[in-house]
């Protein structure tokens, strides 16, 4: 396949944390799927960049530093019934990370740990649909890819 769509993707949650940070561990745990959601966004390991400018060569010098694992953003509408919503707004009032879950619909998963640092609900017009963005930052931990 060279391409897909990410129409059939799910995103899950879970406070319960694997028993080790393996695919196998991972394979556990159950998540609740949070539903209604729109778009999960970009993620995935980014490097700073270290750089200097010794003077006698001119040239800058490039080394990568430290990375961060970046964001979660998903997108949804607000179902304030759903249990997967549900668990994201308790995470949101704890300080402990929770175990997420994205699930293509080739069967590709990945498996990442975050803190929920954002669910803002937004009440547009009268033609639009009551929605929710989110902010999931992620933790150091590798992201984990089990291809189907």
């Amino acid at each position: 396949m060279a391409h897909q769509t990410a129409a059939g993707a799910t995103l899950g949650i879970s406070a319960a944390p694997p028993a080790s940070h393996t695919i196998s561990g991972f394979d556990t745990v159950s998540f609740i799927t949070v539903g209604e959601v729109t778009n999960v966004g970009e993620f995935g390991k980014e490097f700073a960049l270290v750089s200097h400018q010794p003077l006698n060569t001119r040239g800058t010098k490039k080394s990568k530093g430290s990375f961060n694992n970046g964001q979660l953003n998903p997108n949804l509408a607000l179902d304030p019934s759903d249990g997967g919503q549900q668990a994201m707004e308790v995470a949101l009032e704890s300080d402990d990370p929770v175990y997420f879950i994205i699930t293509l619909k080739t069967g590709t998963v990945f498996y990442l740990v975050g803190l929920v640092m954002s669910f803002k609900p937004s009440i547009g017009n009268a033609d639009d649909v009551i929605t929710a963005s989110t902010t999931i930052e992620l933790s150091p931990d590798e992201i984990l890819k089990k291809v189907a």
